[in-house]
């Protein structure tokens, strides 16, 4: 469990401290507050708070949401769980413990107690693995970690079985696209950082799928090189900086075309891309998360409504759960945020 103080977590433990000092002495010309420790704007508290109470207000006792049928997707409250735990304050006991609480629980309930297939479909399988894993040893609760084990067996069974060595839309699919393969790689990887057994063959593998998708200009397909995107550039690029294969072509690629994209970008799904590009720009260069992470304030500060939430075309849980979790880079108290 995280060092709780005032009811929030210590961002960066003694570890952490050690490091940054070593970083200062032996890298001058680096920022002392790249990393560790850098202040929150009052505007984006401001923003981050709004958004929070309106998901605390709209959600119901079962521990979903009733604004559209996504609220009811587990994949959908695993997003708005992750985006409570992102404030950072105690899941425990803090001002968000029991929605997290109840968030969770209807995450559990959703989940087969025979396979640990959560959801109805993999996206809703990866975005609740995920927040199984965020939750991990931060949420007082025996069954987070027996769920997320079986969790993560079904996403590894899943990819045995798939000739392309991913995922798509169910867990018995034979072809695979690089949006669904995205959300079930980081639900692993964030849970082989929380400490389940993950091999590296699995994650090999899914890297591979990515680079036979990627194309020439360094984005991604949908199923193949063709196409590519900005959203899909974001996805490429995170899962390749979250397996720490930053130094490859494949990365380098993927963070050029995404860094030419602003948050303009993505107008038919832009808290989808914004989620994603946050994370990505995060892991691949301060300096340009930086740049972006301003524009994009600028841009959610404009479309936020009057309740705090967001809207769109995947109702405002899903919309106002993504555009806080693109904010939350700010924060960087979930482990997967951490650099």
């Amino acid at each position: 469990m995280r060092d709780i103080v005032s009811g929030r977590r210590i961002r960066h433990c003694v570890w952490g401290c050690a490091v940054f000092l070593v970083c200062a002495c032996s890298a001058p010309g680096q920022s002392l507050l790249e990393y560790h420790g850098d202040p929150i704007p009052a505007g984006i508290e401001t923003m981050y708070m709004k958004g929070l109470n309106y998901l605390v207000t709209a959600q119901a006792t079962s521990g979903a949401w009733s604004d559209s049928s996504y609220g009811n997707n587990a994949g959908v409250v695993g997003l708005a769980v992750l985006a409570m735990l992102a404030h950072g304050d105690d899941p425990n006991y803090g001002p968000y413990s029991e929605p997290i609480k109840n968030g969770l629980e209807f995450i559990l309930n959703a989940a087969s107690t025979s396979t640990g297939y959560i959801g109805t479909s993999m996206y809703n399988h990866g975005f609740a693995t995920l927040a199984l894993a965020e939750a991990y040893g931060n949420v007082t609760d025996p069954r987070i970690g027996p769920a997320l084990k079986k969790a993560v067996d079904l996403i590894l069974t899943s990819q045995s079985r798939n000739e392309f060595q991913a995922w798509r839309y169910s867990p018995e699919s034979r072809d695979a696209d690089t949006t669904v393969s995205g959300a079930q790689l980081v639900a692993l990887l964030a849970a082989r950082n929380a400490g389940v057994a993950v091999p590296e063959k699995a994650i090999r593998s899914a890297l591979r799928f990515y680079q036979q998708c990627q194309g020439g200009d360094g984005g991604y397909g949908y199923t193949d090189a063709g196409g590519s995107n900005a959203a899909r550039a974001a996805i490429g690029a995170l899962v390749f900086a979250l397996a720490r294969e930053k130094n490859t072509t494949e990365f380098k690629s993927a963070f050029r075309y995404l860094k030419q994209a602003g948050p303009q970008e993505e107008e038919g799904r832009p808290y989808y891309y914004m989620y994603y590009a946050a994370q990505a720009l995060f892991h691949a260069d301060m300096n340009a998360w930086r740049q972006w992470n301003g524009a994009l304030v600028d841009r959610l500060r404009m479309m936020q409504n009057a309740d705090g939430s967001w809207s769109g075309n995947h109702g405002s849980v899903f919309s106002t759960s993504t555009a806080l979790l693109a904010l939350a880079l700010n924060y960087r108290f979930l482990p997967i945020y951490e650099r």
